[in-house]
C-alpha cells in the first residue's frame, strides 16, 4: 500500500485516512459483529480461537489488543487467564458496545476498554507481554508507524499477534474469492449496512501486503523470527514475530 495513494473508505471526504476509517466504523457499529457473523458463515470465530491457541505458550500476562473494535478478540484473549487485557480503538462506538459484551460476559474486571490510536500509543516502552490486532492493521494510516508502536510497547521477548485477511494466491479458489469479495460481500454488506464499508474491505485486502510481504514489514518494524500461517485456503493469516 503506497503511502501517497493510501486506500481510503470515502473518495469524497477531504479527510485523511485515519478519519475516515473512525468515521465508517462508527457508522456500522451497530451491525458490525452480525455482519462478520454472516459474510464469513461465522468461520471468523474460528479463526480467532486458532490464534489464541497459538500465542498460549508464550508469556501472556498483560496484553494489549490493538484495533479491538468491539472486543471479540480481547474477549477470546480472555481464555488465556492473563492478569490484564486492554483494549484500544480509536472508534467510540464500536468501543460502547464492546463494553457492553464484556459486562454481559463478567469480564470487566479483566478487560479494560480505552479510546486511543494505534500510532500513537499511550503506554510506556516494554509495558505489555503480548501485543495482538485482528483484522486491524490493514487500517492504520502508516503500516509501519503503527507495527513500530506495537513494538516498542512489548517487554523484551514479548511477541506480537496479528490476524489479518488475505488473498488466496491459488487458483480457481483465487478467482471464487476474488468474485465474493468484489461482487457478493458489498452487495451482502449493502444490504444490511454502509455499501462503503464493504467496497472498502475489498480495496484494502487487494492492496495489502500479505504473506511473505507482510511478514518483511514486520522485520522492518524491527521484529524477529516472524512467521504466518495461512487460514481457509489463505482467506486469512495469522502472524507471529518477536521483540
Amino acid at each position: 500500500m503506497s503511502a501517497a495513494s493510501p486506500i481510503i473508505p470515502y473518495d469524497n471526504l477531504n479527510l485523511g485516512k485515519k478519519e475516515q476509517v473512525k468515521k465508517m466504523f462508527n457508522s456500522i457499529a451497530g451491525r458490525y459483529d452480525f455482519m462478520n457473523r454472516i459474510l464469513t458463515m461465522r468461520i471468523d470465530i474460528l479463526w480467532r480461537r486458532k490464534a489464541v491457541n497459538l500465542v498460549k505458550k508464550y508469556p501472556h500476562d498483560s496484553i494489549l489488543d490493538i484495533a479491538t473494535g468491539t472486543g471479540d478478540f480481547a474477549i477470546e484473549l480472555a481464555k488465556l487467564k492473563p492478569a490484564k487485557i486492554t483494549g484500544i480503538d480509536i472508534a467510540d462506538k464500536m468501543l460502547e458496545i464492546g463494553r457492553q459484551k464484556i459486562e454481559q460476559k463478567g469480564l470487566s474486571g479483566k478487560i479494560e476498554m480505552m479510546e486511543a490510536d494505534s500510532e500513537n500509543l499511550p503506554f510506556p516502552d516494554n509495558s505489555f507481554d503480548l501485543a495482538t490486532s485482528a483484522f486491524g492493521v490493514r487500517n492504520f494510516e502508516n503500516l509501519n508507524k503503527g507495527l513500530s508502536e506495537m513494538r516498542r510497547v512489548l517487554k523484551h521477548g514479548g511477541r506480537v499477534l496479528i490476524l489479518e485477511a488475505s488473498e488466496p494466491q491459488n487458483m480457481p479458489f483465487k478467482k471464487l474469492y476474488k468474485a465474493y469479495m468484489s461482487k457478493v460481500c458489498p452487495a451482502i454488506g449493502g444490504a444490511f449496512s454502509e455499501n462503503k464499508a464493504y467496497d472498502y474491505l475489498n480495496r484494502s485486502v487487494a492492496a495489502f501486503p500479505s504473506g511473505k510481504n507482510f511478514e518483511a514489514e514486520l522485520v522492518k518494524a524491527g521484529f524477529s523470527d516472524t512467521h504466518y500461517i495461512p487460514l481457509s485456503f489463505g482467506v486469512t493469516s495469522i502472524y507471529i514475530a518477536k521483540k
